[in-house]
């Protein structure tokens, strides 16, 4: 038995709750994962798992001897590409899951300067918006605005996520512009579903502080989508400023409620504690601390409008 492979195999089944997400990590046949789980128990003397035909969950003895597996497996990995990056070449694959918000219109330039810089690192990005435990899932780093669901998890913030209630100059002319939060509620108005203050609002201006429960008529986990059906003329719609920039400073939309605030949320990148000191990970999120430092290029006029604060 090759101990090593079968202590992997037992943390990336430990990690997924499935033998056969693991074997998918690993690259490597269901039945190969299963073999390694198995010699690794006859050598302990004792099962690792309790295996059902829907559920994969760790014994007590499981649950203890992961914690230490978990930890030499990255340790060796973490050694394996710091040998790789001494050498020039560090290699090997990230699993990301990224927010479709950044996803789409900002990450992609940013891949491409990546991926010139370390040719050699393959990734997997999963464009989505749930928000996920990247120890249960098997990611390598999340990019998410919810905080982290676990203290295992490690948190890096690299940008903040500034919101606006916006429309079409059409729709406000049709329906007027809404001068106190409260406004909102006599207002067809389209939410993102995936905010993790959920259907409370609150808005601040000064010392007053504003709280609301807007259902909306229309509720997305698409901000694009959103985006769209605010520029159609049909409502007004809160946007990250992200995807909202560039149509507030053609006209296409127009912000407000300018004088209140929402509070920002932050993008973060969301990782095992595990994964501390893999180079992998500590590279791209370095790369993205670097590039993204600051306020976002895409808040800039809008701060300078002072539509945003």
């Amino acid at each position: 038995m090759n101990h090593f492979l079968a202590i992997e195999a037992f943390v990336r089944v430990a990690e997924a709750s499935s033998f056969a997400e693991a074997a998918r990590q690993l690259g490597v046949a269901g039945s190969i994962v299963t073999s390694r789980v198995q010699q690794l128990e006859k050598f302990i003397g004792a099962p690792l798992f309790h295996r059902s035909t829907r559920h994969v969950r760790l014994s007590e003895i499981g649950e203890a001897y992961y914690k230490e597996c978990a930890e030499a497996v990255s340790q060796l990995n973490s050694l394996t590409d710091q040998m790789r990056d001494l050498n020039g070449t560090p290699t090997g694959r990230l699993r990301i899951q990224m927010l479709p918000g950044y996803a789409i219109g900002h990450f992609g330039a940013l891949l491409h300067d990546f991926t010139q810089r370390y040719p050699g690192i393959q990734l997997d990005i999963i464009v989505n918006d749930r928000v996920v435990d990247p120890v249960e899932e098997g990611f390598d780093v999340a990019f998410q605005i919810f905080p982290p669901i676990s203290g295992a998890l490690i948190e890096k913030r690299l940008f903040p996520v500034r919101r606006l209630f916006c429309a079409t100059p059409d729709y406000l002319q049709r329906r007027g512009t809404p001068v106190v939060p409260a406004d909102l509620l006599t207002h067809t108005t389209a939410l993102y579903a995936g905010y993790p203050s959920r259907n409370r609002w609150v808005f601040t201006r000064g010392e007053e502080s504003v709280t609301l429960e807007l259902p909306g008529q229309v509720r997305s986990n698409s901000v694009h989508l959103l985006r769209d059906y605010a520029v159609s003329g049909a409502c007004i719609v809160c946007l990250p400023t992200l995807v909202a920039s560039e149509h507030l400073q053609s006209g296409q939309l127009v912000p407000v409620l300018t004088d209140y605030t929402l509070a920002p949320f932050s993008f973060a990148a969301v990782y095992p504690a595990t994964q501390r000191q893999a180079v992998k990970v500590r590279m791209l999120v370095d790369f993205l601390v670097e590039r993204l430092a600051g306020d976002p290029a895409w808040d800039m006029p809008l701060l300078a409008r002072g539509w945003v604060h």
